[in-house]
């Protein structure tokens, strides 16, 4: 069951419409069990695609994430972290591990000993105007991206393309590793943005068209009984089902969304409190306010400073 956007707005395509990224890879990584590696904190968003086997991140003060093969996993803040094959694996810095082991021409490492096999793509991104580094401010200090959630369909012909240029030599490979990691931080950004990312696949085709309405329409004044009889439901039905596949509750979803999307737009946009409010369905400034604040701590104009946003 497939719903579209017939009012022709989508204001998340909209906000990321001028987005421009530039990937740099840094390695693509050929690891062995036990293995462990530490990267230096910089002002520069990384990212780890994991094309193989599976292994752990944690950065400092945090606990361990677990990453599986087809994962994606972004670190906007370029913090200081570690990636090893097991949680308590000993790591050393990225940069000894190269200087003993140099790079080949495909910015190729192996490493580690003679256990389980894990494959990473490993690099950075530079955002450039007109969308300022500050958008980056709305997201978490992890950002993952699973293979099989509902919003990353996309990461699964990615990684076959991706596996398939690290299973060859060829020149250039660089090159196609990095405009193939273009796509990351966008997706990223548009999954955090729409609140879809942490939402699980679910099997029922009316929760799912549910979802896609309230993301491609945040603008509307939906209520439970609107949502349900748009996708053929009854109220009791749609609350229950929605809250076992997301978690929330349909206007609580939704909410979230909203101020996902007004927090977007305050990092990286000119635009006034009252537009904001227009575009993300709240009847006015002081009503997106009161629901900003309550579920970022600040109002919105202290969440914009905050975010370098001075506009």
């Amino acid at each position: 069951m497939k719903l579209l956007n017939t009012a022709g707005y989508d204001p998340v395509t909209e906000l990321l419409s001028g987005l421009r990224v530039h990937s740099s890879v840094y390695c693509l990584s050929d690891l062995r069990a036990p293995w462990g590696f530490r990267v230096a904190g910089a002002d520069v968003p990384k990212f780890h695609l994991v094309l193989d086997g599976g292994c752990w991140l944690r950065i400092d003060g945090g606990e361990p994430v677990r990453l599986r093969a087809g994962d994606l996993a972004i670190v906007p803040g370029g913090e200081r972290h570690t990636m090893t094959d097991a949680p308590d694996s000993a790591a050393i810095d990225l940069d000894e591990i190269i200087a003993a082991n140099p790079l080949d021409t495909g910015a190729r490492l192996s490493h580690g000993g003679d256990g389980g096999r894990t494959r990473l793509l490993c690099g950075g991104f530079a955002l450039a105007e007109p969308r300022p580094a500050a958008l980056l401010g709305s997201l978490p200090r992890i950002l993952i991206l699973a293979a099989g959630s509902a919003d990353a369909a996309w990461i699964g012909p990615v990684l076959a393309l991706v596996r398939a240029e690290a299973s060859s030599a060829g020149p250039g490979s660089q090159a196609v590793f990095a405009r193939l990691a273009d796509v990351f931080l966008t997706e990223a950004l548009r999954a955090h943005l729409t609140g879809t990312a942490p939402a699980p696949v679910s099997h029922d085709a009316r929760i799912a068209a549910a979802i896609e309405l309230l993301c491609n329409h945040p603008d509307r004044t939906w209520t439970v009984q609107s949502l349900a009889r748009a996708v053929g439901m009854s109220r009791t039905s749609l609350s229950t089902s929605f809250r076992a596949a997301t978690g929330d509750s349909p206007m609580r979803h939704l909410a979230r969304l909203r101020l996902r999307l007004a927090a977007g737009y305050l990092a990286s946009d000119g635009l006034s409190v009252e537009a904001i409010a227009r575009r993300t369905g709240y009847a006015s400034d002081a009503a997106l306010s009161k629901a900003f604040r309550r579920e970022y701590g600040m109002p919105p104009g202290a969440f914009r400073q905050r975010q370098g946003d001075g506009r």
